[in-house]
């Protein structure tokens, strides 16, 4: 098992883990396009060098040449600034949708923000959603921010005990779209 920054190259391999996510969140854009759209889409976006879901935003864990989770993170200050090349990448990739994904604030400015974390099904139970989780806090210490902070549904229960254990705490709640959300933080230091 390996921990590692991505690369351009991981793309097609993280692309299709993002989509679990956005199923999940039951985003807006999967009512216009499809999810493969979509996942092209990402494959373009996660290439560039400063979007939300941009390699440099990425730490995958590999096991036997395969990435089998991710997690997405970024300075919650740029969370706007990151989504902002959205419509360029839209451009790129030709694809029928311009709106933003993303139009809720999921982050708050004083914490590195967790924006994702997925396991593909093959490789669940494994621990290394947590051993990524683990991660985290010297990735945001890299940042120069002290806090981690994310959002986990609040009907989780299982993702809200992970949590929990790795010492997160309930600050606020806020609503992506239309699911309700708790947002939790720990300190990094």
């Amino acid at each position: 098992m390996i921990i590692r920054k991505a690369t351009k190259s991981d793309a097609s391999s993280i692309a299709p883990l993002l989509s679990v996510i956005f199923k999940d969140m039951e985003l807006p854009i999967l009512k216009h396009i499809s999810i493969e759209d979509l996942e092209n889409t990402m494959i373009i976006a996660i290439q560039q060098d400063n979007y939300r879901y941009s390699y440099k935003n990425i730490t995958v864990c590999e096991i036997d040449n395969k990435i089998a989770g991710i997690l997405v993170g970024y300075k919650g200050s740029q969370e706007k600034q990151l989504d902002a090349s959205w419509k360029e990448i839209v451009k790129i990739s030709h694809l029928n949708y311009e709106e933003d994904i993303f139009t809720d604030r999921e982050s708050f400015d004083n914490e590195w923000y967790l924006d994702s974390l997925v396991t593909d099904s093959n490789y669940r139970g494994m621990g290394i959603g947590t051993k990524l989780l683990k991660e985290t806090t010297s990735i945001a210490l890299e940042n120069n921010e002290n806090i981690v902070g994310l959002n986990c549904d609040k009907y989780n229960s299982n993702a809200q005990r992970l949590y929990e254990k790795m010492g997160f705490k309930k600050v606020g709640e806020v609503y992506i779209g239309s699911h309700l959300y708790n947002h939790m933080q720990l300190k990094a230091n």
